[in-house]
């Protein structure tokens, strides 16, 4: 397969100039879910998304805002009012022309089914078109990641969808945006083609045609990638050395919003109800130890519930070094005092742990658990599934004791990583599913979505994670980009250059090696 991609990759376009073609290997059929984050979550909806679609307001990996299909944007001093200033000329991808009508569009009736539109759809009072190229979005109260949640959001045409049912549009399967890509084809099971849009309104791609081929086997992906037969894959984590000790292949360390790997606890377990004894033993997990095995070096461990990424809102006095040390003594003792003791075989009870198991760094992580479980007393049970198994048994049956998995920490923290500790009793999935409900998280939760002052809410975030480590229900082991790209040199430079939007690649900046 790799062989007939390289081939493919190198051939001219019908004995004109030579086709600059760009090829990542997925590990599965994209299109099982469709193209379009502004309905389903996913790594290959957002993957395509950002390609063939454009926001109102462009934010980087590195959390910097800039504009997209707004070339200006000014929020009112209560946090109440965002006019949004568009550019004009912008045209969609089958040539209708982009105007303020769309915009209404989509913060009316599309944004509210995306998962952060939602939220600042509840507080969306109105939008107004205020001249052709200006609209001004007035909300009932301030929202606290107002421009985060808006340049989530990649605006679909108005045109496309007015009248449809917006989930189902075969336009999901084709979409038609803004963005520097166009859709080319899809073949079932082997791959989808993007190709270059010669009518982008910003800077114009380098690469003319995108090949997303499918290779399910992990190796396969690994050994194209190192014989340069591809230009990008995600890999194995594992394989992470060679790529360090091969001249042209490389991790990206951005790119995309900063992942971690979290491990939680189901409070409604029989054992795992006191938070004395969650944390005692989240202090028998060495961090450390899984950052550097598990994780294959790549990882850092989590010292804090709030990564360095948002070192605004980073509450110094949450230590997990200081507060979970790894004293088994102490721990043991815990366990002991919350009427836990060891049996006659050494062991006090059984944890279920679930955990996907296509993420081997999560896979690794939950191997090294259980010795390091068995140590004071913790028997366990591990079930490994897919994705979507994973998710009925922990959020729909709650058939777990503790569970491990990978996540994006995403694009602020009341959209991130607050999501994990407030109140989920409806169990939906990618929020919470510890059956954790507590006021004062959820106050301080509450408190950074209500007010556009970036002090305050790095005030009401701070009182969140003292009490989240409190209650130690849900908590990071470490912030981790191994499953990042890795990328190969051989054929194109400048797939590691700086990007204006999360997911989308630096299409202009990239040249083909001769």
């Amino acid at each position: 397969m790799a062989g007939m991609v390289a081939m493919s990759a190198c051939a001219g376009g019908g004995g004109g100039a030579e086709e600059n073609v760009y090829v990542y290997a997925v590990n599965g059929d994209p299109m099982t879910v469709g193209l379009n984050a502004q309905f389903v979550g996913g790594t290959y909806p957002i993957l395509f998304s950002a390609q063939l679609m454009d926001t109102l307001i462009f934010l980087s990996d590195d959390y910097k805002l800039t504009p997209g299909l707004a070339k200006e944007w000014e929020l009112s001093p209560d946090g109440k009012e965002l006019t949004l200033r568009l550019r004009e000329g912008v045209k969609w991808h089958d040539g209708k022309p982009f105007t303020a009508e769309d915009v209404k569009f989509n913060f009316e009736e599309i944004v509210p089914l995306q998962t952060y539109g939602a939220m600042l759809s509840q507080r969306l009072d109105s939008v107004e078109i205020t001249d052709p190229n200006t609209v001004v979005l007035r909300l009932k109260e301030p929202f606290g990641p107002l421009l985060e949640t808006v340049a989530q959001q990649f605006m679909l045409p108005k045109h496309v969808y007015e009248g449809t049912d917006y989930v189902t549009n075969e336009a999901n399967k084709r979409p038609i945006g803004t963005g520097p890509m166009k859709f080319g084809s899809y073949t079932s099971g082997q791959e989808v083609v993007l190709v270059k849009n010669p009518d982008y309104w910003g800077d114009k791609s380098q690469v003319d045609r995108a090949v997303y081929t499918v290779m399910a086997d992990p190796n396969s992906r690994a050994e194209a990638l190192f014989a340069g037969e591809i230009d990008g894959a995600v890999i194995d984590p594992s394989q992470q050395q060679r790529v360090q000790a091969t001249e042209h292949t490389k991790l990206l360390e951005h790119g995309q919003f900063p992942q971690m790997v979290t491990t939680m606890f189901n409070s409604e377990s029989k054992y795992l109800k006191n938070p004395a004894v969650r944390r005692a033993i989240f202090a028998a997990l060495d961090r450390a130890a899984f950052a550097q095995t598990a994780m294959s070096g790549i990882g850092k461990p989590a010292n804090g519930i709030m990564p360095p990424e948002f070192g605004w809102a980073v509450n110094p006095e949450v230590d997990f070094d200081k507060d979970f040390p790894r004293d088994l003594d102490k721990i043991n003792k815990a366990l002991d005092d919350a009427g836990f003791k060891r049996g006659p075989d050494g062991t006090r009870f059984t944890l279920k742990i679930q955990y996907i198991f296509t993420l081997t760094e999560v896979t690794a992580t939950v191997q090294m658990a259980q010795s390091m479980l068995k140590e004071i007393g913790i028997a366990t049970k591990v079930e490994g599934s897919g994705g979507a198994v994973y998710s009925d048994k922990v959020y729909k049956q709650g058939d777990y004791d503790m569970a491990f998995v990978r996540s994006t920490i995403g694009p602020d923290p009341s959209l991130g990583i607050a999501t994990w500790y407030i109140c989920n009793k409806e169990n939906k999935p990618g929020s919470n599913p510890t059956r954790v409900c507590d006021a004062e998280l959820d106050k301080a939760a509450a408190a950074a979505l209500d007010t556009a002052d970036k002090d305050k809410r790095a005030e009401a975030l701070k009182k969140m994670q003292a009490r989240a480590e409190e209650l130690m229900f849900y908590a990071p082991i470490a912030w981790f980009n191994g499953g990042f790209p890795t990328i190969s040199t051989v054929r194109w430079q400048g797939q590691d250059a700086p990007r204006v939007m999360a997911e989308r690649m630096p299409w202009h900046q990239m040249t083909p090696v001769r």
